[in-house]
């Protein structure tokens, strides 16, 4: 086998290679929005601007050279079990991108016939309402061995995913509907949902739709070159250990046997002065720790994470400062006057209590919501409705987005821990690792 392990290493040498040859745009989040917008631009244009900001740091390369621990598990596949050559895709059945990749993996199965085999695992995104009950529909399907019937059907039909159309394609495909209803409540499949998201998010997989062949990474609905070139590199290695002896049924956990199961941590950037301000804050203002969020009311991920901070509050009471800082996104149409109606609560004392209304309600943003919810709070109504006529908070409002963009928090939202930055709305204990290290540094007990 020396020969082989010999040729496996060049392998993975021309892996490295092909992976930072080919340059991804630059994300302006870790949130599965940014990825499907990353996921739609030119990774050929992308590359031919690289050297062109030699300023920029490195980006993360379109194809990873290394190689992830994917577990197939019990999920639906086509292609033989034997094939040199897995590709598992994690989807999400509202996702355009996912659309227009699937066209792609379609051409790509026609191509590589039995040498390929293809494996699909849910990621339905929380921006995608109709994504997570589509996605245990066809688990549905798939119990009764029509998945990929009801997974084109889904793709085809990606507009009209209510629950009637559901049952609709049920019924177009040959399914027994009334067995398919009854499994729609089974929490097996609401629990294989949850698993394949988990994994997902665990191998850096955020956004959809995302691609590991033979355990190596691609994110988007890249151009088939892509597809081909990341194939046709692993089915030559594979080909080395079948010449070696090793039998084709075998490849695949062999291959996996030295991968990863999650992505190497990036390094963390040094910590920055982050000025406050007059920003809306709460907590001590010598506070040993201070949070300050870059946030935007319509996204979806800072509403998570507002919830994730409210919990670190209650824990670290007298030692955490909490402050707001406004970074509403261009892409959603309400978050300006979302972020000037909380500001208009602000001059009358209660930024908090709408901010909270806000997060509650992001659905429901618009002018007259937002007077609703002024009313609810018993906020003088004159003043409020002033204050949204006027452009008072305009350039407060841009000076918040421009320093964000300074400190590198070019998407929400991100947050900095006495200038220390954390992206994305992260599970709490990436919150506590890093205010126990600075409660430390100020010889400050933690909350445990």
């Amino acid at each position: 086998m020396k020969t082989g392990v010999t040729g496996l290493v060049v392998g993975v040498a021309l892996g490295v290679a092909l992976g930072w040859g080919i340059w991804s745009p630059k994300t302006q989040t870790d949130s599965p929005k940014a990825a499907e917008q990353t996921a739609a631009a030119n990774p050929a244009a992308a590359a031919a601007a690289a050297p062109a900001q030699p300023a920029q740091p490195p980006q993360r390369p379109l194809l990873s050279p290394t190689v992830f621990k994917v577990p197939l598990e019990e999920s639906p596949s086509q292609g033989p079990a034997d094939a040199l050559v897995t590709m598992v895709e994690f989807t999400d059945f509202q996702c355009p991108f996912c659309a227009r990749a699937n066209a792609t993996v379609k051409q790509i199965q026609d191509e590589y016939g039995n040498k390929l085999r293809l494996v699909v695992k849910q990621h339905p995104l929380p921006i995608h309402p109709r994504a997570r009950p589509t996605a245990i529909a066809s688990l549905a399907a798939h119990n009764q061995g029509k998945f990929w019937e009801y997974h084109d059907k889904l793709f085809a039909n990606q507009r009209t995913l209510d629950d009637a159309s559901l049952e609709t394609f049920a019924k177009e495909v040959g399914l027994d509907v009334k067995r398919w209803k009854k499994d729609l409540e089974d929490p097996k499949l609401a629990a294989i949902v949850d698993r394949d998201e988990k994994l997902a998010l665990s191998l850096g997989a955020g956004g959809t739709p995302g691609f590991f062949v033979n355990g190596r990474f691609f994110s988007g609905a890249q151009p088939i070159e892509v597809f081909r070139a990341v194939i046709d590199e692993e089915l030559r290695k594979a080909q080395m250990m079948v010449n070696e002896g090793m039998k084709p049924s075998e490849i695949y956990a062999s291959v996996l046997s030295h991968g990863v199961s999650a992505p190497p941590a990036p390094a963390e950037p040094p910590a920055q002065k982050v000025d406050v301000g007059t920003a809306p804050a709460k907590g001590s203002s010598d506070a040993p720790v201070t949070l300050v969020a870059f946030s935007d009311f319509e996204c979806p991920f800072c509403s998570r994470a507002a919830n994730t901070v409210k919990q670190l509050e209650e824990e670290y009471k007298g030692k955490l400062r909490v402050a707001f800082k406004h970074q509403p996104l261009a892409r959603h149409p309400n978050a300006k006057i979302a972020a000037v109606a909380s500001m208009a609560a602000h001059e009358q004392g209660k930024f908090w209590e709408m901010h909270d209304k806000l997060f509650a309600n992001q659905t429901a943003l618009d002018r007259p919501a937002l007077e609703k919810y002024a009313q609810e709070l018993g906020l003088d109504m004159g003043k409020f409705k002033a204050a949204l006529d006027s452009t008072k908070y305009d350039e407060y409002i841009a000076q918040d987005s421009e320093q964000g963009s300074q400190l590198g928090a070019s998407g929400t939202p991100t947050f900095f821990i006495n200038g220390r930055q954390i992206v994305g709305a992260k599970p709490p204990e990436v919150f506590r690792r890093m205010i126990d290290e600075e409660l430390k540094k100020a010889g400050v007990a933690s909350a445990k």
